[in-house]
Formats: structure tokens, C-alpha cells, sequence
């Protein structure tokens, strides 16, 4: 009965270690590909832009919005992820059209312009002077009249009476599937959402 009993608790042993160390392989892999997935899904912030900082910090203290620095750069990564000579997409506020900007400082610092002019016109609204950025400035006068301050739904709505009496329907190109759903093709009705998410994630990386 005691060599029976031994080997019992022997075997009741070898199992129990056996079971709690597929228990810690089996946790440690769980983390390890949650871990993964987190670097695969996170919003990514491209280098490039890091490297522009100093000069958006330059001219965003020239212009007097340097609390916003963070939130230039994350509307840079939204524009082009720093690439290009037009970074901040900021040749139509300067000239009217598209390519007449080749000189990314010119860029930054037409596009730190804007902004500056944009928070002051918003009352401080962010989130609205980060719409009328990809907007434009018209944009905070169709808001003071409906509602005050920004929202998406009169953003859609903007987007969509500036698309239906468009001209040429064919120069915006409606990318987002949530925004064709809508009719609402002009400009980027989710530009503060996904900004809001770079400038969460650089405050994150600091």
C-alpha cells in the first residue's frame, strides 16, 4: 500500500508539473502575439516626421501656436507621412492649387500659417481648426452658423453640400467607404479622428 501510495503522488507530481508548465509556455506565447499584435495595429509615426519637429517648432513659436506643435506634426503624418517637398499638403492655401509648393520648410511653414490663422478664426476649437486645415477656412463660418463648435456630423454635412454643388464631382476622389455611403467625398470627413490618433500616439512615444 506505501509503494503504491509513493508512486501515486509521484505520478500526481509529474503531472502537476508537466500541466503548470504548458500553463507558463502556453501564457508566455499569449503575450508574446498579443504583444505582436499591438505593434502591427498601433498607428505607426514615420521618422521622417520626427525629423521635421525643429522646424515645426520653429515657426510654430514665429506664429504663436507652439502648444500645437504635437498636433502639426500628427496633421503631417495625416498629410503625407512626411515625405515629399510638400509635407504639410500646404500648396492650395498657399497658391490655390496643388504642386506650386517644392520646398518642405516652405511647406511647414505655410501650413504652420494656416493653422495659426484657423485656431484664431475656431475660437480655439481644435478640433475644428484641424478640419478646416483639410477644409478649409469656410468650413468655421458653415459651423458658427449650425451648430458652434465641430462635430462629424456637420462635418459629413459640409462635405456633402460642398461635393453636390462641385463643378467637376470628378476632382475628389472619395476614398473612405464610410464616406461614399454618405455621399460625401469632399475633403476627408474623419481627418480630426485620425489626427487625434497620431497625436495621441507621438504624446505616447515621448
Amino acid at each position: 500500500m506505501k509503494r503504491s501510495t509513493k508512486k501515486a503522488i509521484q505520478k500526481t507530481v509529474v503531472i502537476t508539473g508537466m500541466l503548470v508548465g504548458v500553463f507558463i509556455l502556453v501564457s508566455i506565447l499569449t503575450f508574446r502575439l498579443a504583444e505582436q499584435e499591438f505593434e502591427i495595429s498601433r498607428p505607426l509615426i514615420n521618422e521622417k516626421v520626427w525629423n521635421y519637429k525643429p522646424v515645426v517648432e520653429k515657426y510654430a513659436k514665429q506664429y504663436g501656436v507652439t502648444e500645437y506643435v504635437d498636433v502639426l506634426l500628427a496633421m503631417m503624418m495625416q498629410e503625407s507621412g512626411g515625405r515629399g517637398n510638400d509635407p504639410m499638403q500646404s500648396s492650395e492655401s498657399y497658391c490655390g492649387h496643388r504642386g506650386c509648393i517644392d520646398n518642405p520648410e516652405r511647406s511647414i511653414e505655410q501650413g504652420v500659417y494656416y493653422f495659426s490663422e484657423a485656431i484664431n478664426e475656431a475660437d480655439g476649437d481644435l478640433k475644428l481648426a484641424v478640419q478646416s486645415y483639410n477644409f478649409g477656412r469656410g468650413f468655421i463660418d458653415y459651423v458658427h452658423q449650425k451648430s458652434g463648435t465641430y462635430s462629424i456630423e456637420v462635418a459629413i454635412d459640409f462635405s456633402q453640400k460642398m461635393y453636390r454643388s462641385a463643378e467637376n464631382q470628378s476632382i475628389y476622389s472619395c476614398l473612405r467607404e464610410e464616406a461614399k455611403q454618405y455621399n460625401a467625398c469632399y475633403g476627408d470627413i474623419y481627418y480630426v479622428r485620425d489626427v487625434m490618433q497620431y497625436k495621441q500616439k507621438m504624446t505616447a512615444e515621448k
